[in-house]
């Protein structure tokens, strides 16, 4: 601007040719010529620097669309979904006409505002990945926890398929115990039938191996022929689909209406999962959805023998409580057992073979003996078959 003005104001004030001046600057004659025109008709505001952008772009994306593009990207965000470029031109693809690239989308939405800079992210290319090549042929499982509206903390058991990333089940539970998880499974099972393998972490619920036992899901495994397999512990990146599924879904929730029960928490649930499962294009399996990149190919099944579980056989030493009650676990879950108040304090052995169980006392006498009922927490104890003990000392 100041070498324009200068050149101006010798030509214009000072009565020197453009020649000369544009000879004595190093510049073009037509350049000089071509601000002294500018300033004669529009003074010196007519000389500032003009922008060489083109006036008509024709290859430019229609406003139309940008409108478009902004208004997919906004509803994604709102319902809490992914709203990357890539799964917005799935969408678009879905409802037809004009498509723009993904590398085109990504500039529309940085140039409105919508992509932040980011920090460089480690290279795929150090990435250590395992995939499943079959629907079935390995689910992951997972419990993660979520706070309802009054600030009740629930637990939700997730279980996703590794080859397509179906979720096959996500249910929310008070607190998942051992019993919770099976049903989870055999719901699961029922629905998409049974897979090759099972993976998991090594929560209490999923494994009783350092207790030097079976919980009900390897029970029910182990029967049925499934492989069980667990992560290492404290390496949470073996089972890192369930958990990056865990992420998806509360990103989800935390756009819902806060769930004031177990009911609502779960109808929000069904709804994540049928949106996940049926709509929401799956980056990891080129842009499909989980179900049909589930029903793409045939299914996996178990491929181990069957085993049948043998009963339980072991001994558990207690003492009777003031209430007249000893505890037994039976597949990771706890029983109450009736012994009766008249021998509260005495010490107790039980002798457990599966369902069979016998109760003696530290002399070796029969107490009782049961077959032990696994709907019912408390086992009652009914009439007394042992009686009390008479001191003799006087």
């Amino acid at each position: 601007m100041e070498l324009a003005r200068y050149v101006v104001d010798a030509v214009v004030l000072e009565g020197r040719s453009c020649r000369e001046v544009a000879r004595a600057h190093g510049v073009s004659k037509s350049w000089v010529a071509k601000l002294v025109g500018r300033y004669r008709e529009g003074g010196y505001e007519a000389i500032r620097p003009r922008s060489r952008a083109p006036v008509n772009i024709p290859h430019r994306t229609q406003p139309e669309l940008e409108d478009e593009i902004v208004a997919l990207r906004k509803s994604l965000t709102e319902l809490g979904v992914d709203s990357g470029a890539a799964t917005i031109q799935c969408h678009l693809l879905r409802r037809g006409g004009p498509v723009p690239s993904v590398s085109t989308i990504w500039r529309v939405l940085r140039r409105r505002g919508f992509v932040v800079p980011e920090p460089h992210k480690r290279p795929r290319s150090s990435w250590i990945r395992f995939e499943a090549r079959l629907p079935n042929e390995c689910w992951q499982s997972d419990v993660t926890h979520w706070r309802l509206a009054g600030g009740a903390e629930v637990q939700i058991v997730n279980v996703i398929d590794d080859y397509s990333r179906l979720a096959v089940a996500a249910r929310v539970l008070d607190v998942a115990d051992s019993p919770g998880v099976l049903d989870v499974f055999r719901s699961a099972a029922g629905t998409w039938g049974l897979p090759a393998a099972m993976l998991s972490d090594n929560g209490a619920v999923y494994t009783a191996s350092y207790r030097h036992g079976r919980s009900a899901l390897e029970s029910e495994l182990l029967s049925l022929g499934v492989a069980f397999r667990h992560s290492r512990p404290y390496h949470p990146q073996t089972c890192g689909k369930v958990e990056r599924f865990h992420q998806t879904m509360k990103a989800y929730l935390a756009h819902q209406p806060p769930a004031a029960t177990i009911a609502e928490l779960q109808a929000q649930v069904d709804g994540f999962v049928a949106y996940y499962n049926e709509v929401r294009p799956h980056r990891a399996r080129g842009r499909m959805t989980p179900r049909a990149a589930f029903e793409q190919r045939d299914r996996a099944g178990p491929i181990r023998a069957r085993v049948a579980v043998s009963n339980e056989t072991r001994v558990r030493h207690d003492r009777v409580d003031a209430d007249g009650k000893v505890t037994l676990r039976y597949r990771s879950r706890l029983y109450h057992v009736g012994i009766g108040r008249a021998f509260k304090g005495r010490r107790v052995v039980l002798l457990v073979d599966g369902l069979d169980v016998r109760v003696l006392d530290d002399d070796g006498a029969l107490m009782r003996r049961f077959l032990l009922d696994p709907t019912r927490n408390y086992q009652p104890s009914g009439r007394p078959r042992y009686p009390a003990r008479v001191s003799t000392m006087t």
